[in-house]
């Protein structure tokens, strides 16, 4: 018997797990990509969530496991048609997304890099951080949901 997706009760989420590389971490989102327009997501969504994805995931391997391969990623995720829901997490030491710098502020506005997470913030309805910053969960409703 299968359980029906529910986005409040984690315990229903899909799940993948990958060594941590950049490669290995491209691998679960088509069929995530798939499972969104199955549901109805448009395309300015199906973005958002790619973006935010990409950005976790590359987080998790690059920053959480340093990507060491010895070191796993794990996605969660439920997918209905008012709602997606996220959880990445790393075997990193952690972090405190507090302590990320604005990359808006006059002297780091040049900076190439540093916009992850205010991206990620921008783009979904929901960002948290948990286990000491090695898990990230998101989460972005569809417009016709709200």
């Amino acid at each position: 018997m299968t359980h029906p997706v529910d986005p409040d009760n984690e315990s229903t989420y899909a799940a993948v797990e990958f060594p941590s590389s950049l490669e290995e971490a491209k691998k679960p989102e088509a069929d995530i990509l798939r499972e969104l327009r199955r549901c109805g997501y448009d395309n300015e969504v199906i973005f958002a969530i790619k973006l935010t994805l990409e950005e976790s995931l590359t987080n998790a391997v690059k920053h959480g496991n340093r990507c060491d391969p010895t070191k796993r990623v794990a996605v969660r995720y439920a997918i209905t048609p008012e709602k997606a829901c996220f959880i990445i997490r790393d075997e990193g030491p952690g972090f405190d997304p507090d302590q990320i710098p604005d990359p808006t502020t006059p002297e780091r506005i040049a900076v190439p890099s540093g916009r992850g997470i205010l991206l990620m913030r921008a783009y979904m309805d929901r960002v948290e951080f948990r286990d000491n910053g090695r898990e990230v969960f998101f989460m972005k409703r569809r417009e016709c949901c709200r």
